[in-house]
């Protein structure tokens, strides 16, 4: 009997670590999940993997009249190659949908989800079926141009990071990517939504015009145990475009219970980064070290990944607690914090501003100055 062909893939990670499986979005591969392969690989064994016709992924994997029923069986096709019988969920918009179904007709398989500008419907079926045709008969020039307008916001379209993502594009196969514009002419899960019962993180940019966030709220609407977050100053690509935010809130949601092992340093380097937290551990000496592992267990494994607050809130929380504390070393770090959990300066300014009249004028006085050294440095 001759075995099924698997999708390409990598896996990275502690081999008898939890299973994450992390799908791309359409006209990407999986480089689209490397500014959060660091992180996420310290706990997880991740799974990343190429659509067919893109990265890796041979385009004859599909046919022409493929479904998201196919992508589907693709991908439990490869986890059980890798004897995955549960994993843990993230995908970014057709891989987000892919996810969906998945969590809603094999809820056994998928313990836990998040969905990245996603969408239950994606746009109507002609247009669709326009776009695959469209790409047959002229290939993926046409669309890889576009590409920019369509998946960042207008100051991150000229970087380093965009671009080379444009050059993934291109190189996409354009039978395969053909193949998965019919799936998405045929996606709507809006029924199947109710049927999810793992819990969901759903991640929306405020600024995406490929998937709007009235889209990505439908799926917060149906999904029950869900929760919603909404990125500024984020199109299509959030997980390119705002690394840090997203690999935060995924770290805050796959965390899990206090108890999970890791969950602590887990947030502590996705809220305050890696650097500070190397340089935290380099300085701990054995009389330091209790209070190192008190923080770490209580502060980040027993607070920050508690799910009845997101990211931002507890920024804002905390931001004010150490501006009425007068605590301003820690305020600079959170700061950067707040910075990296998805808010604006403007959204900083107006919490330090609320500060004033609750903390008294000359804290919050203080605390700007020490913020505008953070934001303008």
């Amino acid at each position: 009997m001759n075995r099924r062909r698997l999708l390409h893939h990598r896996v990275d990670g502690p081999h008898d670590a939890p299973v994450l499986v992390l799908g791309p979005s359409l006209g990407t591969s999986l480089a689209v999940w490397a500014p959060q392969l660091p992180g996420l690989a310290r706990r997880h064994r991740t799974v990343r993997w190429d659509l067919p016709g893109h990265g890796g992924s041979p385009a004859s994997l599909l046919g022409p009249d493929a479904t998201v029923d196919d992508l589907a069986g693709l991908v439990l096709d490869l986890a059980d190659s890798l004897g995955a019988e549960r994993f843990a969920y993230a995908g970014i918009s057709l891989g987000g949908a892919i996810g969906s179904y998945l969590a809603a007709r094999h809820p056994e398989r998928v313990t836990s989800l998040a969905l990245i500008c996603s969408a239950a419907r994606f746009g109507t079926p002609p247009a669709w079926r326009e776009r695959g045709r469209l790409v047959r008969e002229k290939g993926i020039a046409a669309l890889a141009a576009s590409a920019p307008d369509r998946w960042f916001t207008p100051a991150f379209r000229q970087t380093a990071a965009a671009e080379a993502l444009i050059q993934d594009h291109r190189s996409v196969d354009p039978g395969g990517y053909a193949a998965c514009c019919h799936a998405l002419a045929a996606v709507d899960l809006r029924d199947a939504l109710p049927r999810i019962t793992a819990p969901t993180l759903i991640v929306a940019g405020r600024a995406d015009r490929a998937v709007p966030p009235d889209r990505t709220r439908e799926l917060a609407d149906g999904i029950a145990d869900s929760t919603l977050v909404v990125l500024p100053r984020a199109a299509h690509l959030a997980t390119v475009e705002q690394p840090q935010a997203v690999l935060a809130a995924l770290h805050h949601h796959f965390a899990g219970a206090p108890e999970h092992p890791g969950a602590g340093e887990a947030m502590r380097r996705a809220v305050l980064g890696d650097d500070h937290v190397d340089r935290a551990a380099a300085a701990t000496t054995a009389f330091t070290a209790p209070f190192q592992d008190f923080i770490t267990h209580y502060a980040w494994g027993g607070i920050w990944t508690r799910p009845g607050l997101d990211l931002r809130t507890r920024s804002c929380i905390t931001l004010t607690a150490l501006v009425a504390g007068g605590r301003h070393e820690e305020l600079a770090l959170h700061v950067r914090a707040a910075l990296r959990n998805g808010l604006t300066p403007e959204e900083i300014s107006e919490v330090l501003l609320q500060t004033a009249v609750y903390c008294g004028v000359p804290a919050a006085n203080a605390a700007f100055a020490v913020a505008r050294r953070v934001v303008e440095g």
